[in-house]
């Protein structure tokens, strides 16, 4: 399938400028973190270094996590549930079955209204091609972890694809009438791919650039409450923290509301522990907003942030490789 050509959409703003009009959607000045709440498991066998990226919704009265595992040689995905997060990381883990390879990781999950199903995407390494695939898995009954189906590719990642590359962090969100796929490339560059809803998950033939600026990875995109915005959240290399970005519509422009250090969605210079809490990052990376309800519209509720995230302390990186860095998740709250 060949790829249309991508049409840059540029976003005019002064460098460090916090953007707060009226009609600006109004985030934390400050947030409180939680203890690390899910933390790599100790075990004999295939044993955790780091749980990172995690995706969850509530069902039921009970939280669902899935999140990457962090393995001797290989990433995959694990998944919990508990009703109560003070049971997080005592609940039990269990490595989902999706794939042979030894490399899938980084999972969004959402519930599909049109097919009546739980979707789980994610990244998949093909030892056919230096490519991933951006893959799906399937379930009618989210709290059965083995009743998932097999990866399957959205976009294969072959020779004849090339929108995937150096592409991660694939994320969808949907409108009335389109599916969005968006995705980060490392290098300042998050894109835009989209199909019908009738054709989801497959149909993402129109391609286009859609923000460009001095972020990473990890793009995390919301329709907000009552606004009518949509908020997309984008982590910044180095000490991890997020930046922040709004548009009336999926297709843009995006202007940034949040993007630096000193005026961020979530940093070091705007994050402290909760009462009672020791100090155990100063690192904000790889993170989910808790959201409203639990379908592909990814609706968010701006009175009640919460952000779920990967932590760490900075010096930690000096003493291991990025492979053996001992993330851990926990939750921010707003606190102003």
């Amino acid at each position: 399938m060949k790829a249309r050509s991508c049409l840059l959409l540029l976003v005019f703003t002064i460098a460090g400028e916090f953007t707060c009009g009226e009609d600006t959607i109004r985030l934390p000045k400050q947030w409180e973190y939680s203890a690390a709440l899910i933390s790599p498991e100790t075990r004999d066998e295939v044993p955790s270094r780091a749980q990172k990226d995690p995706t969850l919704v509530q069902h039921e009265g009970r939280w669902h996590v899935f999140m990457t595992v962090k393995l001797p040689g290989r990433s995959a995905i694990e998944y919990c549930s508990f009703d109560d997060w003070k049971k997080a990381n005592e609940s039990e883990r269990i490595r989902l079955p999706l794939s042979e390879s030894d490399y899938f990781c980084a999972p969004q999950v959402f519930y599909f209204r049109p097919h009546r199903l739980w979707y789980l995407v994610y990244q998949v390494g093909n030892p056919d091609s230096k490519k991933m695939w951006v893959a799906y898995s399937t379930t009618n009954d989210i709290n059965q972890p083995h009743s998932w189906t097999k990866a399957k590719p959205m976009l294969d990642g072959g020779p004849s694809d090339p929108r995937t590359v150096g592409g991660l962090d694939y994320w969808i969100i949907c409108d009335d009438s389109r599916a969005h796929l968006f995705l980060t490339s490392l290098k300042g560059k998050m894109w835009r791919l989209w199909t019908t809803k009738e054709e989801f998950p497959n149909g993402f033939r129109d391609c286009e650039l859609a923000l460009r600026g001095k972020f990473f990875e990890a793009s995390h995109t919301y329709r907000v409450k009552d606004t009518g915005k949509y908020l997309t959240l984008i982590e910044q290399s180095g000490k991890r923290f997020f930046k922040a970005y709004e548009a009336d519509q999926l297709d843009g422009p995006w202007t940034p509301i949040a993007d630096t250090r000193q005026t961020p969605f979530a940093a070091d210079t705007n994050i402290r522990p909760a009462p009672g809490v020791s100090e155990w990052t100063d690192n904000v990376s790889h993170g989910e907003l808790i959201r409203a309800q639990n379908d592909e519209r990814l609706l968010v509720d701006l009175s009640r942030m919460r952000f779920v995230f990967q932590g760490l302390r900075e010096q930690e990186k000096s003493t291991k490789s990025y492979g053996g860095l001992r993330w851990r998740i926990g939750v921010l709250t707003a606190a102003e």
